[in-house]
Order: structure tokens, then sequence, then C-alpha cells
């Protein structure tokens, strides 16, 4: 079985209103990318990574990426929007690859054995996403006031890393291209197909770096886990 990952890292991070994009922003010395390259390298079932930047950082520091991490073997250029560059790292995937998993760029603290799950998974049922259970009470909310309470009962948070087989992941780019859908994650193009999506257990230390309070948060988790 060939597995390859493709990472983007092509956003601007405009929430987190820094000078750089947030991919490149530091945890202990070391850019975000860094630590989630880090984690795939670790996981034995990953062969490769495809990376995904913004042009002027493929043409600038892209080469750098490439040489630094064995893993990487293509830095491509990123799209308009986040499934426009997973696309475009789905088709520099090398031949014969049998599972793609995708990965935010700026979600560093993953681990090889959520990796591996979600790959054994969609090895299983074609398509599988790691997510935890909502714990929080929702509201849905118009105008700056409460509509409704919403039941959280069956209501999933959705992270990645996120796993497909080739073929299917392949199948849902090409309808949501034809009927032009784009879907919030791969996992939701999978649905839009009609297809199945496995549930991977997750993990509440699995976050996104979006904010700055996430930087914050993302030193301390760093100082306990590694």
């Amino acid at each position: 079985m060939k597995v390859g990952a493709i990472i983007p890292a092509a956003g601007r991070g405009k929430r987190i209103g820094a000078s750089v994009p947030k991919q490149f922003l530091e945890i202990q010395g070391k850019p975000l990318l860094h630590h989630t390259l880090t984690v795939f390298d670790s996981c034995k079932l990953i062969d490769y990574v495809v990376l995904v930047m913004p042009r002027a950082d493929v043409d600038e520091i892209g080469e750098d990426w490439l040489n630094k991490y064995a893993i990487v073997r293509e830095v491509v250029v990123g799209g308009e929007q986040r499934q426009d560059s997973v696309y475009n790292g789905f088709n520099s995937l090398e031949e014969g690859t049998d599972i793609v998993v995708v990965h935010d760029g700026v979600r560093p603290f993953t681990a090889p054995q959520m990796i591996t799950a979600t790959v054994e998974a969609a090895q299983q049922h074609g398509a599988a996403i790691t997510a935890i259970p909502v714990s929080d009470t929702v509201k849905q909310a118009v105008d700056g006031f409460v509509k409704e309470t919403v039941p959280r009962d069956g209501l999933w948070r959705v992270q990645t890393p996120q796993a497909f087989q080739y073929g299917l992941l392949q199948q849902a780019f090409i309808k949501a291209k034809k009927d032009s859908y784009y879907g919030t994650d791969e996992g939701s193009l999978v649905e839009y197909l009609g297809k199945r999506v496995k549930i991977v257990s997750g993990s509440e230390l699995n976050i996104k770096i979006t904010r700055k309070e996430d930087l914050v948060l993302g030193e301390s988790l760093l100082s306990r886990i590694r």
C-alpha cells in the first residue's frame, strides 16, 4: 500500500493578524509547518508528502523545504480556496498512490497513531475523517440573538487528518468541479458524491492554529507532549 499525504499550507492567516503566513509562525523556535511535517515523517505508513504553498513562498523557499525534509517530494502552488489547493496537491501525487491523506499544515499536534488509524479506516471503508464529539451547548443565532438551542447528540467537530482511497477522492473532485461545489473539507466532497465517510476518534489536543491565543496554547502543548 502506497500512502501519499497532501499538506495544504497556502493560507495567509488573516485571523491571526501576523505579518507572515501562520504556517511559518514559530513555536519553540520552529515554524508550525516544521512540527506538522515532523509528525508525518515519524509515521511509518506515510511514504511521501506533497506540500502546497502560496506561489511567492514556492518561488522563494520551496526548494529549501524540499531539501530539508526528505519526506517532502513535491512543493506545489496553492489555489484561490483551500479546496483548489488540495486539488493541486492531488494532481501532483505519485503514480501508484493507493491512499491519500489530507492534513492541515497548521495542525501540528496530530500523532502518528491517529494518522495510522485514519489510513487503516480509509483502506477498509473508502473514506475516513478524524473528529471529536461536540460537548458544549450549541446555539443557532440570528442577528446576534439566540434563535434556538441545537441538540448536540450526533454532532461532531471535524479535524484532520482525513484519508481516502485514491479513486474515490478523484471521483469526488471531478464531481465537485463539474458542479462548482465547494466543501469545507474533503470529507464533505465524498459526502456530496453520495458515499459514506467513517469517523475516527480525534483528540482535543489536535488543535488548528488560527488565532493568537492558539499560539499560546500551542507553546504549552508542545512543551508537555514532546
